[in-house]
Order: structure tokens, then sequence, then C-alpha cells
């Protein structure tokens, strides 16, 4: 089995990554990204699942593990393998302020309006949607970021049933600190992918 954290930029998936670890899990990652202002954990990504679309089968290496695989790497997926893949879901408009806050620390601004980019994750999250409805080998549990930041003792209890595995849940759950949360909004809105 292949354990695959996925979502949008900003929307929890290195969170999701750090709890699986402190759960017990073995994470695929190089640590090439260092913890910085935006992630001060950590990113736990794997530089080599930008690799996927063109060398699908170096998802062979996260056998057993987790590896974290960003919604528009995760259509390159291999079949050929069990999958179950976590979805962090967070509001667009959550995703897009995160992002706008990294790009400023970073100095750089925004090319494009929140509203293009908000129609260019709609349909990327239709498009994802429709695709893993084809994918009977690809178990899919979606984890709204809020709730495992109010909840994620009984958030960590479903992960653990999904995943099949004995999991540390009080490892996972100290993994959660609310004052990460940044860039919240009070009214929930929803995405496509279901």
């Amino acid at each position: 089995m292949i354990t695959i954290v996925s979502g949008l930029p900003r929307s929890g998936t290195s969170l999701m990554m750090q709890m699986l670890h402190a759960g017990g899990m073995q994470l695929l990652t190089d640590f090439e990204r260092r913890p910085d202002a935006d992630n001060p954990r950590g990113y736990c990504e794997w530089e080599p699942a930008k690799l996927l679309p063109k060398q699908p089968e170096l998802i062979a290496q996260a056998e057993g593990k987790a590896v974290k695989v960003i919604t528009q790497l995760l259509m390159s997926i291999p079949k050929g393998h069990e999958y179950r893949v976590i979805i962090m879901k967070r509001p667009l408009s959550e995703v897009l302020a995160s992002q706008d806050e990294m790009l400023k620390r970073r100095g750089n601004s925004d090319a494009v309006g929140h509203g293009a980019m908000a129609k260019a994750f709609n349909d990327h999250l239709l498009l994802l949607d429709g695709w893993l409805k084809k994918r009977p080998d690809v178990a899919v549990r979606l984890q709204p970021y809020g709730e495992l930041i109010q909840a994620p003792s009984v958030a960590s209890e479903s992960i653990q049933q999904f995943l099949g595995l004995d999991l540390n849940i009080e490892g996972m759950v100290a993994e959660v600190d609310p004052a990460l949360y940044r860039n919240r909004q009070l009214k929930p809105e929803s995405t496509p992918i279901t």
C-alpha cells in the first residue's frame, strides 16, 4: 500500500505528513525544502514527486510509506499499486490568502488575481474529482483542515481507521498547533471535490 497526502498548495498537507510521522508511519521525504516562516515545522516534501508525470514508476519508492503529492501531480500515479489518499480540503479563500502571505514574505507579488486563481483551482478540482471516480485502486479520504484543527483526536482516529494501521493517536494529536492556523475565514465555503 502507498499512502499519499494530497491537496492544493497551502491546504495543510505538511501538517498531515507530520501527524502521520508522529503516528508511527515512515515518510518518503528528502527534506530539500527547509522549514521557514510559512511552514515552521517543515514541508515534508519529496522532490522526485515533481517527476511523476514523466516517470510515474517512481511512486513505487513510497511502498509502505506516506508521501506528499500535490493534486496537480496526483493524476500521474500509475496503476499497479493500492493507494490510500488523504486529500486536505481548505477553503479557496484561505488557500489564496495564505499564498499571498507567503509571496509577500519572499518579496514576490501575485501576478494573477484571486478570481482567476479560484477559477483555475475549481476547474482543476472538478477534473481531479472525475479522475478519482474512475480509479477503483485509489481509496480517498477528504480531510477538511478546519475540522482537523478543531477536533484533532476525532480526525486522527478516523484517519487510522481509513489507513487500517495501528497509529499513535496521542502523537498525531500533539502535532496540531491551532496557532499555526493562519488566514482563517469565518464562513465556510464548498469546493468541487467530493
